[in-house]
């Protein structure tokens, strides 16, 4: 299975998110953490990612005559290369998108059913602007988003941290003018990149 097959999945991209920040985690604590997924998905899925080398085994010790492993993230393994990204077609872009959104609804989901959501005071935010920019607008503004988020991508889970989803979705709502080099010419094309 190919890194953009495994990745492009709500459940193993949950997984995955769940994973970030050098957490080692049990299946079962991934379970408890994905409670709105059977038990069996969840393993099913984390059996897949460590199969496919995305997930490796932390430590392994023995509970109960059983074996319990925790597993951390390969950060390397987490991505999806450029030429990968370079081949999509637009059912496989569909494809992404729509895992994108599904993990999405079911983390806000998740966040709104438990008893200590509050929206305000954990600074929810789910705003849509529609935005006018040149080639070289997007290419900054894309460059200044990469900039306020990648030095944070490399912190781990501590007391006085929560982990937060981000989720940044960017595509153009119409056809740009003929002979604007607007439309993907910007050489600013990245694809899902759970973790880095």
């Amino acid at each position: 299975m190919d890194a953009f097959e495994l990745l492009a999945h709500p459940v193993r991209l949950r997984v995955v998110h769940a994973m970030c920040g050098g957490r080692e985690l049990t299946t079962a604590e991934l379970c408890e953490r994905i409670r709105d997924v059977s038990k069996a998905t969840v393993y099913r899925h984390v059996d897949l990612l460590a199969a496919n080398g995305v997930l490796e085994v932390a430590l392994e010790r023995r509970v109960r005559g059983a074996v319990e492993r925790r597993y951390r993230l390969r950060r390397d393994r987490a991505t999806i290369d450029t030429g990968t990204i370079d081949a999509l077609s637009p059912d496989d872009h569909r494809s992404a998108f729509a895992a994108a959104l599904a993990v999405l609804a079911a983390e806000f989901t998740a966040y709104l059913d438990r008893d200590t959501a509050d929206p305000v005071a954990d600074s929810v935010g789910y705003r849509q602007h529609a935005i006018w920019l040149g080639p070289g607008e997007l290419r900054g503004m894309i460059d200044g988003m990469r900039e306020a988020i990648a030095p944070h991508l490399a912190n781990e889970p501590s007391p006085d941290r929560t982990q937060y989803l981000i989720s940044p979705i960017l595509f153009p709502v119409e056809t740009p003018p003929a002979g604007t080099g607007a439309g993907g010419a910007t050489g600013v094309r990245r694809g899902p990149e759970p973790c880095s």
